[in-house]
């Protein structure tokens, strides 16, 4: 039998056939993805082919193959740094949901997030949540960020899960597509997609409390069908985004304004760094590309973590 993982939870895994049916399902022995050093072999949004078995009266599955994925979001595990964590796969498009304040999201993990959303060529839309609850200056800020991310050529829309402003504007996006939502804890998501989609009453919690030192926490993502023709897949908040699996000559080709200049520097190979004759550095001085990305490029490049602590994952 053949059908989709709709939600995962380390060792069991609920999935849907193409007649609507769920199975809850589990992987026979060590399953491991030739290429992929992942903590979890299976993601939200795999499809599996499984066998049924039947014991003590219940019918579960038994996962045995998974067919090839068109793209994943990745990231650097919770626990351990040289492994990699898949939030989910086979998606359509990203909403990144961003708030100024209350909690902030930085452009460095706006960057982050980007970079890997690129590599795999998933369409990622910026969502400038709780635009309600802002005073003029902190418009402003949004205005400015907006500008940024339009002029390279991200969809930036302003929202308020609280007043619905502009939610129909993403229902529509929305419309026969598989939309992960993804973002820091509390910026709003689970709010969000409680009002594209009432019924599905997702629990909200404040902003994250601390977290105990330590304290392995592991929290996955779920998919939903919604009764508007679209599929989402919610996902636990994230607090840090490490990139992965990138050589650091192909880094500056997913950013794309500079992958635009790339033809006019003296080397191919160019870092973009300290090398003469380079179109990049050219564009930064001349403020045709942004400071804020051109520092997230080179955090990136040399290797650096976001400057808060990473690699704690939230529900929100």
């Amino acid at each position: 039998m053949t059908g989709i993982v709709y939600k995962s939870t380390g060792s069991w895994y609920t999935v849907k056939t193409k007649n609507g049916k769920f199975y809850e399902c589990r992987i026979k022995g060590r399953f491991r993805l030739q290429g992929i050093k992942s903590t979890n072999p299976i993601a939200v949004g795999d499809t599996v082919e499984f066998e049924l078995e039947t014991k003590n009266n219940t019918e579960t599955g038994i996962i045995n193959r998974i067919e090839e994925r068109k793209n994943y979001i990745v990231r650097k595990s919770v626990n351990l740094s040289k492994q990699t964590h898949i939030i989910a796969s086979n998606i359509d498009q990203v909403f990144l949901l961003v708030t100024i304040d209350n909690p902030p999201t930085f452009t460095n993990f706006i960057d982050r997030f980007l970079v890997t959303s690129e590599a795999y060529s998933i369409k990622t839309v910026l969502l400038f949540n709780k635009i309600d609850t802002y005073d003029q200056e902190t418009l402003l800020e949004v205005k400015y960020l907006e500008s940024i991310y339009r002029k390279i050529g991200y969809d930036c829309i302003e929202i308020s899960a609280i007043t619905g402003q502009n939610i129909d504007e993403v229902k529509q996006m929305m419309l026969g597509k598989v939309s992960m939502f993804a973002g820091h804890s509390g910026v709003g998501k689970s709010t969000l997609v409680n009002t594209i989609e009432p019924s599905l009453d997702l629990k909200t919690k404040a902003i994250s409390e601390q977290h105990m030192q330590g304290q392995h926490t592991t929290t996955f993502a779920e998919m939903f069908d919604l009764s508007f023709d679209a599929v989402i897949i919610d996902t636990p908040g994230i607090k840090g985004f490490g990139v992965v699996d990138m050589e650091k000559e192909e880094i500056g080709d997913y950013f794309p304004e500079f992958f635009k200049l790339k033809q006019d520097c003296k080397f191919n190979n160019c870092l973009h760094l300290k090398e003469p004759i380079c179109a990049v550095k050219d564009a930064l001085e001349n403020d045709v590309i942004s400071y804020s990305r051109y520092k997230s490029y080179v955090q990136i490049l040399e290797g650096e973590d976001e400057h808060y602590r990473t690699d704690n994952w939230d529900n929100e």
